[in-house]
């Protein structure tokens, strides 16, 4: 039975996921694009404010690289290098800043050797294989009825679901050590910095919350129809 027509499937995962990642979408563009409009007291585009963080801690300085898109600002760990979206690194904005500081927050989890990191990293090699046999297992065994298949995709699929848990304490930590690093740089010059800056890491933060939310639901869906296939 295909699993987008089974009612339970749709009134407990699929509403409420397009409810809640849909409502922490249209939150975070809200937020992003009000303190975009708002320059940070230094005057600092998000490009500005690396270099800065670069040589006012003891952060050791990486490149910084343009990326295109919106929002689409990164940490790659395997080049060593920080993305900036043209949002950002262009623009003297309270949210440049923010999304900066958040970046080089996960740098210096990676400089500093942080145990999240780690652990979340434990995971990755396993993940390179993980969804690609937990929707074929569950699937296989939905069509031949063979629950012990559908529990070994469940098993994969629980995976996915540990990694994402293990993703929300590592971007609330890079957004912990972003605001101390802005401080520690005495970038934040007034309240106003401060407050928008913290909201606009909260909402990016909402974003993987959402998401580690939705996996849970789905899950659970899973193991429940396991358990209705004995």
């Amino acid at each position: 039975m295909p699993l987008f027509i089974d009612p339970t499937y749709f009134w407990y995962v699929l509403i409420p996921t397009l409810l809640l990642s849909g409502g922490v979408q249209l939150y975070l563009k809200s937020t992003f694009n009000t303190w975009s409009k708002k320059r940070n007291s230094m005057s600092l585009t998000g490009q500005q404010v690396g270099q800065q963080l670069f040589n006012r801690t003891s952060l050791n300085a990486i490149p910084l690289q343009r990326t295109p898109g919106v929002l689409s600002d990164h940490f790659d760990p395997r080049a060593n290098v920080v993305r900036l979206s043209d949002a950002v690194a262009k623009q003297p904005s309270v949210a440049a800043m923010a999304v900066t500081a958040h970046e080089l927050g996960h740098v210096q989890q990676y400089q500093t050797g942080s145990g999240l990191i780690a652990a979340r990293n434990f995971l990755l090699p396993a993940l390179q294989f993980s969804p690609t046999l937990s929707y074929i297992a569950i699937f296989m065994g939905l069509v031949f009825n063979m629950t012990n298949l559908i529990w070994i995709g469940i098993f994969f699929f629980a995976l996915m679901v540990l990694f994402s848990l293990l993703t929300l304490p590592v971007e609330f930590d890079a957004s912990r050590r972003g605001l101390k690093l802005l401080r520690e740089a005495n970038l934040l010059q007034n309240a106003e910095d401060a407050s928008g800056a913290r909201k606009v890491l909260t909402a990016a933060a909402l974003t993987y919350l959402a998401a580690a939310i939705t996996s849970i639901l789905q899950l659970l869906y899973y193991i429940s129809i396991a358990r209705r296939s004995q």
